[in-house]
């Protein structure tokens, strides 16, 4: 019952948190900023209730991985794993022409935000996917979302089991251009989920190709940490 009413209370102030989202957004977009003031915003937006825009990192991984991706500049950038929305922000900055993010659940009010995230003046589009990337459906509405283009980086941080994000992997690796990069979440080798096993699949991984690379910024640490393939 308390659960219900707190979820009742969070779509009574969706018009609110709508205003207070885009006043943020418009605060953010006011002036071109470097690379680390985008990451600050992207780990807490300000936002609250269903606009809320976070994510989960440690900055020196997250900043060292967004500096990477954006020495690529990147014209197509595929997320999977949309949650709060947090790196979304990230790849709108850098993409030139579009960002997929997918996720398996429905983005809700936030999704009008998260379409709003690149710069003026920017001709990049943020499409939003919802539904499970296993599935072969899903992949195929990514390929039609891409139209033959190549995607620059792809960032994987939706299911964390070792089947998951291997499946992920094998399914849209396929697609990455060239001198791309592919990067995973959490694959520091102390978690504190059981659920959060990306880190067997990384290990398996590291021995099939040749270019990785691991950002971990304390190799005690319990959680987080950044692996990149380059293609």
């Amino acid at each position: 019952m308390t659960r219900t009413i707190r979820e009742i209370g969070r779509w009574l102030r969706v018009p609110l948190n709508r205003r207070h989202a885009m006043v943020r957004l418009r605060s953010f977009h006011a002036r071109e900023r470097p690379l680390h003031e985008i990451v600050d915003w992207a780990m807490n937006f300000g936002t609250k209730g269903k606009f809320r825009v976070k994510t989960t990192q440690i900055p020196s991984e997250i900043n060292r991985l967004a500096a990477e991706v954006a020495e690529l500049q990147p014209k197509v950038i595929l997320e999977i794993g949309t949650y709060e929305g947090g790196t979304t922000l990230i790849w709108a900055q850098l993409a030139s022409e579009r960002v997929i993010t997918c996720d398996i659940a429905p983005p809700g009010p936030r999704g009008d935000l998260i379409r709003r995230f690149p710069p003026p003046g920017s001709q990049c589009e943020v499409s939003i996917l919802t539904g499970d990337s296993h599935s072969t459906e899903f992949a195929a509405g990514i390929e039609r979302e891409l139209g033959g283009r190549k995607i620059d980086f792809l960032f994987i941080d939706g299911d964390h089991t070792e089947a998951g994000v291997e499946a992920d992997y094998r399914t849209y690796s396929r697609l990455v251009r060239g001198g791309g990069i592919i990067a995973f979440h959490d694959i520091a080798e102390k978690q504190d989920q059981a659920g959060n096993e990306v880190q067997h699949f990384w290990k398996r991984l590291r021995q099939e190709v040749e270019r990785t690379e691991e950002i971990i910024d304390d190799p005690n640490q319990t959680g987080f940490g950044i692996g990149i393939v380059r293609t």
